[in-house]
């Protein structure tokens, strides 16, 4: 299992001139994914930073960013990883608690001067991009090229700090090693059947575990190009999708019905296209289901969260009903039990709240051992927030979250459900259920 840096490396050296992003940038190959973070790396080992440093990332989507998240491997540094829609209190917030030595940024980020911010927090390295790492941007320029090899990450030492969706309060940062992403590449890779051959397109924001795993991980390790946009549109996803070929899909459920209700559909080929992974949210069905039919695509996808990585997952071989009525066949490695609000194991008597204990999980949260207290069981299994239930053939239905089941004349509702039912309405474009106190 080789660290993703020297798997980089090593596609530089075989397929120099081969495309690893393609879109709105233009073309970047292995060979310039390789040189560009060098050049990062060279410079973070030049400005003094140790082994262990966490340094901020806030770069829009793009080549670069991950040119950057592999450069700050090569330098044995740790990436605090920050969307690229955050705002100066989150980017605030999340550089404190990582305790951040220095920051990647464009010089403004939404009005922002990052230079400012980071001396507001006393950050000691403000490192200015403005485009994606070339080697002449003003800041690599007298960097030269990283020469110690010896300096670099292992696949289960931390690589990335990145944040929760902050629905309890401000986000935490999330601990992330590689090797649980190159365990669920592997089962990425059985469910979609996918190969080298593929064209990977991501709408999802680096960062982000849907992002890291469908545009950083598992592209990287088939050899395979990734389709990037800096910003997600509808009808230029799909017209990027038309000429580029695109194979592999990922969108979130909201991105997709936008796809759908998107003019340009009409006008576009979408042959190419054979999966689309979605998450992030419930899949509504009957959107799912039109997206198959007028596509040809099968919709796929992976339940679980940043914090515990997948519990399960639909694939190419199951039928539809189950592909878009469930969240898929529950991961055996990943051990998954459902527990009611005492705390009991109900796992295969009724609906519960998910935890899991396997390969997948992250290491919990970095610096906030309150929120691990309750991130896992006494015991040690890792809890997901949702409600669930587990069906006789092993697949996993997520009928709710813990902090937002709706309760109408002693009766559970379940929001995601409403929002199905609601959706498949031919006037409602995009539907959301939310409890609220009555």
């Amino acid at each position: 299992m080789l660290p993703l840096a020297s798997v980089v490396d090593r596609l530089a050296r075989i397929r120099p001139d081969d495309p690893a992003f393609l879109g709105d940038h233009g073309t970047f190959s292995w060979s310039d994914y390789a040189s560009r973070s060098d050049h990062l790396a060279a410079h973070l080992v030049r400005i003094g930073l140790a082994p262990g440093d966490r340094v901020g990332i806030v770069l829009p989507d793009g080549p670069g960013v991950h040119a950057a998240f592999i450069g700050c491997e090569k330098a044995c540094v740790v990436v605090v990883g920050i969307g690229p829609r955050a705002g100066e209190e989150e980017i605030l917030h999340l550089l404190r608690l990582a305790g951040a030595r220095a920051l990647i940024a464009r010089p403004v980020h939404r009005g922002c001067e990052m230079a400012a911010l980071a001396t507001e927090l006393g950050i000691a390295h403000f490192v200015p991009i403005l485009g994606q790492l070339d080697p002449s941007e003003p800041a690599l320029r007298e960097a030269g090229l990283l020469t110690d090899r010896e300096r670099s990450l292992g696949t289960d030492d931390l690589f990335l700090l990145n944040s929760t969706s902050g629905t309890t309060g401000l986000p935490k940062c999330v601990t992330h090693h590689q090797a649980r992403w190159h365990h669920f590449h592997e089962l990425a890779v059985q469910a979609g059947e996918m190969t080298g051959d593929d064209v990977f397109m991501s709408g999802l924001p680096a960062p982000f575990g849907f992002g890291l795993w469908t545009a950083h991980f598992t592209p990287t390790l088939l050899g395979a190009p990734t389709v990037l946009m800096e910003r997600f549109e509808a009808g230029a996803m799909l017209r990027a999708i038309e000429n580029h070929r695109v194979t592999v899909l990922a969108a979130v459920s909201t991105q997709f019905i936008m796809m759908l209700n998107a003019p340009e559909l009409a006008n576009v080929d979408l042959s190419s296209l054979r999966v689309l992974f979605t998450g992030g949210e419930a899949v509504p069905y009957e959107r799912a289901a039109e997206f198959e039919e007028r596509t040809g695509a099968s919709v796929l996808q992976f339940y679980g969260s940043n914090e515990t990585g997948a519990l399960c997952g639909t694939t190419t071989r199951d039928r539809r009903e189950k592909r878009l009525r469930t969240a898929g066949r529950v991961i055996e490695s990943m051990q998954v039990r459902l527990y009611d609000d005492a705390g009991n194991d109900v796992t295969g008597t009724g609906e519960g709240q998910p935890a899991c204990r396997g390969p997948l999980t992250s290491r919990g949260y970095f610096g906030d051992e309150a929120a691990n207290s309750k991130l896992f069981t006494e015991d040690g299994w890792m809890l997901t927030g949702d409600i669930a239930r587990i069906d006789a053939d092993g697949y996993l239905s997520v009928i709710g979250r813990t902090a937002d089941f709706i309760i109408r004349g002693g009766k559970n509702i379940s929001g995601p459900a409403v929002e199905d039912a609601v959706s498949s309405h031919p006037s409602v474009a995009l539907s959301a259920a939310v409890a609220m106190p009555d």
